[in-house]
C-alpha cells in the first residue's frame, strides 16, 4: 500500500483569467477530487494544507517517508505572452530515474485527456524546490496555463477527469490495479482465526497486518476478490 505526500498549490495570489478563483484554489479542489480514487485504490495519502508554503510542504514531507511527492500546479505565461501558452508540463529532477519515469507516465496519461496532446511534454529541472528538494521521487505538474482562457476552462470543467488520470498514472507507477471509488461501506472479518492484511492483491504479496476475527473494517473498494480496506 504505497503512500504519498500531494501537495496542491499554496499560490493564492495567481489567479484564474475567468475570475473564479485561485492557483491555490483550483488545485486543492482537484486534490479533493483525487482523495475519493486514491482512497478506492489502496494510496495513502498525506497532504498539505493551504496555510503552508512550497517549502513548509517540502520541509513536512521530509519528516517522515513517502514513496512518491506529487505537486499540483497551474501555470503561467511570461508577460509579454500573457495568455498565447497552452500547454502541461510534468517537471522531474535530472538524476531522478524514477522521477522521470513518473513525469512520463503521467504525460503518457495527460495525453489522452487534454484538448492539445502535443503539448503535454516533460521537462528536467533543477529550479524547482519541490522535485530538488525532495527525498523521494517527484513529479510536479504544470497543468495548463491559468492565464489562458481555454486552458483555465479545462481545468475548472474537467476536474473529476483529470482526478481521476492522474490516480491512473499513479497506479501505473506503483503496478498496482486502478480500481473504480464506490460508497464506502463497513465489512466485519469473518475468518475463522485472522485475516492477512497485504500490500498487493495478490497472496505473494507482504502481509503487513493481521485482521482478528470479528473486527470491523471500512471498504473503499473491490478487485476480483480482494478488498482495498482501512
Amino acid at each position: 500500500m504505497p503512500i504519498i505526500f500531494l501537495s496542491p498549490s499554496t499560490q493564492e495570489n495567481n489567479l484564474y483569467v475567468t475570475g473564479t478563483g485561485s492557483e491555490e484554489y483550483w488545485m486543492n479542489r482537484l486534490a479533493d477530487e483525487m482523495i475519493p480514487y486514491l482512497k478506492s485504490c489502496g494510496i495513502r495519502y498525506t497532504r498539505n494544507t493551504p496555510e503552508m508554503t512550497a517549502g513548509s510542504s517540502i520541509r513536512q514531507a521530509n519528516e517522515g517517508w513517502y514513496d512518491f511527492y506529487l505537486a499540483l500546479h497551474s501555470n503561467a505565461a511570461a508577460p509579454e505572452n500573457y495568455g498565447n501558452v497552452r500547454g502541461i508540463i510534468a517537471f522531474y529532477y535530472p538524476t531522478s530515474t524514477q522521477g522521470q519515469r513518473a513525469a512520463q507516465i503521467f504525460v503518457n496519461n495527460l495525453r489522452t485527456a487534454y484538448p492539445q496532446p502535443d503539448k503535454v511534454v516533460t521537462r528536467s529541472t533543477t529550479a524547482l524546490g519541490e522535485v530538488r528538494d525532495s527525498k523521494f521521487p517527484a513529479v510536479l505538474l504544470e497543468l495548463g496555463y491559468h492565464d489562458n482562457v481555454e486552458d483555465a476552462r479545462w481545468v475548472e470543467t474537467h476536474l473529476v477527469d483529470i482526478a481521476r488520470n492522474l490516480v491512473l498514472s499513479l497506479t501505473d507507477y506503483f503496478d498496482i490495479p486502478f480500481i473504480w471509488p464506490s460508497d464506502p461501506w463497513t465489512g466485519t472479518v469473518q475468518a475463522g482465526g485472522t485475516l492477512n492484511l497485504r500490500n498487493r492483491p495478490n497472496t505473494s504479496s507482504a502481509v503487513i497486518a493481521n485482521i482478528p476475527n470479528g473486527a470491523q473494517v471500512r471498504v473503499f473498494g473491490q478487485y476480483d476478490n480482494w478488498y482495498v480496506v482501512q
